[in-house]
């Protein structure tokens, strides 16, 4: 397995055929409708002004990818990233989602990031596992808050410190840097 900093251009066709059966069949996404690969390639690029976008390749095609963005807009939730894992259901259970993971928290923490947050649509114990298997702490659950395919939803938020609070002010966060 190779993981790489995502090339919007290279990769955007194949991180949207992976993504787009969450989007159609699950409700894993909340999107409604699958990205066109031209939009990937914008939503990739923006990303990575400020945050990693990596890709982990397997057997010469992309087996997923994992990114981290702005967890919300307020600049005191600076030092917190949003982070997202799919992997195509042909690698499942083979360690990519792992793998991606800790090379994408790695990432942050370099950057100077203090918390990744992520968001799990209820049920999917596959994600609960993965992140628990991490380090992440439930710290909460919004009840029936997105409404697909039918049905509400709940989501839960699960949260990883990646370094000890201190009580002096943090540094401000980097750009992303490379793998290592």
């Amino acid at each position: 397995m190779r993981i790489r900093h995502a090339d919007p251009a290279r990769d955007s066709a194949g991180c949207a055929a992976i993504y787009a059966p969450f989007v159609t069949d699950s409700a894993i996404s909340f999107e409604e409708e699958v990205p066109t690969v031209p939009d990937f390639a914008a939503r990739i690029g923006r990303i990575q002004l400020t945050h990693p976008w990596i890709v982990a390749e397997c057997e010469q095609r992309l087996a997923g990818f994992a990114y981290g963005c702005p967890h919300r807009e307020r600049a005191a939730y600076r030092w917190a990233a949003e982070v997202s894992v799919y992997v195509d259901p042909s690698f499942h259970r083979r360690g990519v989602g792992r793998a991606l993971y800790q090379a994408l928290l790695e990432l942050l923490t370099e950057q100077g990031l203090w918390v990744a947050c992520a968001g799990i649509a209820l049920p999917n114990e596959a994600s609960v596992a993965l992140h628990e298997s991490l380090g992440f702490a439930l710290v909460g659950v919004y009840r029936r808050i997105g409404y697909k395919a039918g049905a509400w939803w709940d989501v839960a938020w699960w949260q990883l410190e990646l370094r000890s609070p201190a009580d002096c002010p943090p540094a401000e966060p980097r750009p992303p840097g490379p793998l290592q």
